[in-house]
């Protein structure tokens, strides 16, 4: 099967999915304190492998719980189609992953979907971009606005910007809202 025949396939997984788990997205709730992650992880790998074996794709599933979310990860040869530019796939991805889930449990889940190891490689990126802004803020004393980024992208950002010594802040709407990076006695946000 070609990359381009396989991406149709997903997107037409994708698209029957989405229609079948749409009916659910106006009752979502926040998910208890005492949800089980690993029902959530369970769920949310069968749903992975459901989508794997309709668009014909091959890729194992780990299933962990970090925190206070499970983190389900799609690892194999051929899933570049299955990030898409930037993620974008991904997020779509986990967005249903995450409404498949909340359809068998009632709750929402904040499950984390990760293939290929994107998101463990964004992370890394990102940690080294955070870093190195705020030493250049820290340098030059002036605040510098990031470009838009998710909000799984600007917490690891704010996370290395703090671990740095400096402070940050979001600021914009959806889907342009970006980190701003500011010199670490700045109060003029």
């Amino acid at each position: 099967m070609s990359q381009q025949e396989a991406e149709a396939v997903a997107e037409e997984a994708v698209a029957e999915q989405a229609e079948a788990e749409m009916s659910d997205v106006d009752s979502l709730e926040e998910a208890p304190a005492g949800r089980d992650l690993e029902l959530e992880g369970d769920i949310a790998a069968d749903y992975i492998e459901g989508l794997l074996d309709i668009a014909d794709l091959d890729g194992d599933i780990d299933m962990d719980v970090e925190g206070d979310r499970a983190i389900v990860s799609v690892v194999g040869a051929t899933l570049d189609e299955l990030v898409g530019e930037d993620g974008e796939v991904l997020e779509a991805l986990q967005e249903l992953t995450r409404l498949a889930v909340h359809r068998q449990t009632g709750s929402r889940a904040r499950l984390m979907l990760d293939i290929g190891g994107y998101r463990a490689r964004r992370r890394a990126e990102l940690a080294e971009y955070g870093r190195t802004v705020a030493d250049e803020v820290a340098r030059t004393g002036e605040p510098r606005a990031l470009e838009p980024m998710s909000p799984f992208e600007r917490k690891i950002v704010h996370d290395a910007v703090a671990a740095a010594g400096m402070r940050s802040e979001s600021e914009g709407e959806e889907p342009n809202r970006r980190v701003v990076v500011f010199p670490a006695g700045d109060v003029s946000a």
